[in-house]
């Protein structure tokens, strides 16, 4: 069973930075802060700019959950015109790496459609576990 804590974020672009601190908090006698970091500023930052949690009024919600061997890491946005996909990002393209990131630091990752949003998650296995 998962012990979970969450927090809900302004779709504000500064946010993003906060969710990262959020997080880190919840990490610190993990061995995956920094990876964690990431994931969560990368999920949260697309969260912003690609679905209604950055329109006016916008959120997003930040869940990290503990199991006896991993934490999960998942944002959820109110959703927007497609699901988040991963997708070749060329040299000359500014972003679209962001989901690649995720995917090379964590153990699992996936997508979950909502009523009302998307759900991107993450699990991390820290060293020695």
């Amino acid at each position: 069973m998962l012990t979970k804590w969450c927090r809900a974020f302004p779709g504000l672009p500064e946010q993003v930075a906060e969710a990262r601190h959020f997080v880190s908090a919840l990490l610190e006698e993990w061995e995956c802060v920094d990876e964690g970091a990431l994931i969560v500023g990368e999920l949260a930052a697309n969260a912003v700019r690609h679905s209604l949690s950055g329109e006016a009024g916008g959120w997003f919600l930040v869940v990290v959950g503990f199991g006896a061997d991993f934490v999960r890491i998942e944002v959820i946005d109110q959703g927007g015109d497609s699901a988040p996909t991963m997708r070749d990002a060329t040299s000359l393209e500014e972003g679209g790496r962001g989901l690649m990131l995720v995917a090379a630091c964590a153990k699992d990752w996936g997508t979950k459609t909502l009523s009302q949003g998307f759900s991107v998650w993450a699990d991390l296995v820290p060293e020695g576990v």
